[in-house]
């Protein structure tokens, strides 16, 4: 989730893809102009040890659009695939 976190505050659609399930994943990323990401918040984890094959994180990402502040708190879903975590989605997202 981390590196996830810092591939969008460095716009880096090549990682984002590759850490998406290959099921899953669209075929590009655009980033919106204007966003910059300042801070991420785990807010809890669910699963995603050594031995497990799925896991739950849910976070809160601050981030700066123009002059307003907004939070994107997001519970995202995990499967480990050939070997490594990979992005699902979300089980459940929310703007604030």
């Amino acid at each position: 989730m981390r590196s996830r976190y810092t591939a969008y505050a460095r716009r880096d659609a090549d990682y984002l893809l590759y850490s998406w399930h290959p099921e899953m994943r669209p075929d590009s990323i655009e980033f919106p102009p204007g966003h910059d990401w300042i801070d991420l918040d785990i807010l809890e984890t669910e699963q995603g040890n050594i031995l497990d094959t799925h896991g739950v994180v849910e976070f809160a990402a601050t981030y700066e659009s123009g002059a307003e502040i907004h939070v994107l708190r997001e519970r995202s879903l995990f499967n480990r695939h050939n070997g490594r975590w990979v992005y699902i989605g979300p089980e459940q997202a929310e703007l604030i």
